[in-house]
């Protein structure tokens, strides 16, 4: 552990926070989180969190969603700017104009998009548990799935449910290609194959197992294979290589780089952390109508998710 992480645990016990790190953040953030974690356990942390504050490590749509599941606490960011191409492909205005032209669609909205979006939908869903959740719209109701098309095309395969998808879809797992991860295959032939759902259906058809970020790390866990090739955001690579060190975990290409990695997410540092919670600025902030409005379908979520 080096100095600035030191200080950073210091002033953490000082202003009583609680830090919640995204899977995809830095190796160094990461280290000194309360918890690291994919979006639904995120929610969850965020959700029961008892600190006088959150510092939330990662993108702004995660810490919009911590706000809302926990309003009265103060949530920081390292960064404000650290936002994410998915959310940006449903801007809210354009929802709305497509509700109005398509009545009595049953929303379900991948967590990867602002509170605004959240503030429009029926019930929110992560990579995590976007199946269970599906599987409980009610059979009559036809569904939009946003904004993801990668991963709802996924989830229409694991449940037979036909949904209109949202135009929308990650940079990061866009930039992986069926040649670029048949190549690394190629090369380890030993090694298994886990991907991301928000990949291509090519890049899904390649892998020995699509699911999201947790998932990964309990199916890395109970493989018998000791080499696994991880295709998703390389952040990710650092949680499996601390909880499993006898593995050997290599970052799935793509066709320009030895990895994929996420510019939103790389743009929270340590650095950036600690100045957050030294001065308690970069705060996220939204209106109670918001909060109010999207609270309703992510707690939907989270009781759907726990039974």
């Amino acid at each position: 552990m080096n100095s600035l992480q030191e200080k950073f645990l210091d002033l953490k016990r000082d202003r009583k926070a609680v830090v919640l790190a995204h899977n995809y953040q830095p190796k160094e953030i990461q280290e000194v989180a309360d918890y690291v974690g994919d979006s639904l356990g995120l929610s969850y942390e965020a959700q029961k969190a008892k600190g006088e504050c959150i510092l939330f490590c990662g993108v702004h749509f995660m810490a919009e969603t911590a706000k809302i599941v926990n309003p009265e606490k103060k949530v920081l960011m390292p960064d404000l700017n650290a936002g994410c191409s998915l959310a940006d492909s449903c801007p809210a205005d354009e929802l709305q104009a497509y509700r109005n032209q398509n009545p009595g669609l049953y929303i379900v909205s991948y967590v990867n998009c602002t509170a605004a979006v959240k503030a429009q939908s029926d019930v929110i869903c992560t990579s995590g548990n976007a199946e269970r959740i599906v599987q409980r719209v009610p059979k009559d109701r036809e569904i939009l799935f946003l904004p993801d098309r990668n991963l709802g095309d996924w989830v229409m395969e694991k449940t037979g449910r036909k949904m209109r998808l949202w135009d929308g879809d990650c940079y990061v797992h866009m930039e992986f290609t069926a040649s670029s991860i048949d190549r690394i295959r190629r090369e380890h032939p030993e090694a298994r194959v886990v991907a991301h759902p928000e990949c291509t259906r090519a890049v899904r058809a390649l892998a020995d197992e699509v699911c999201s970020t947790e998932k990964m790390v309990g199916y890395c866990k109970n493989s018998s294979a000791r080499t696994f090739i991880v295709v998703t955001e390389e952040g990710m690579l650092h949680r499996l290589r601390r909880e499993m060190p006898d593995r050997e975990f290599i970052a799935g290409p793509t066709d320009r780089c030895a990895c994929g990695e996420c510019r939103y997410m790389k743009m929270n540092t340590l650095e950036k952390a600690y100045g957050a919670l030294e001065s308690m600025s970069s705060e996220v902030l939204l209106s109670q109508e918001v909060i109010e409005k999207a609270k309703a379908p992510i707690e939907r979520m989270l009781d759907w998710s726990r039974k």
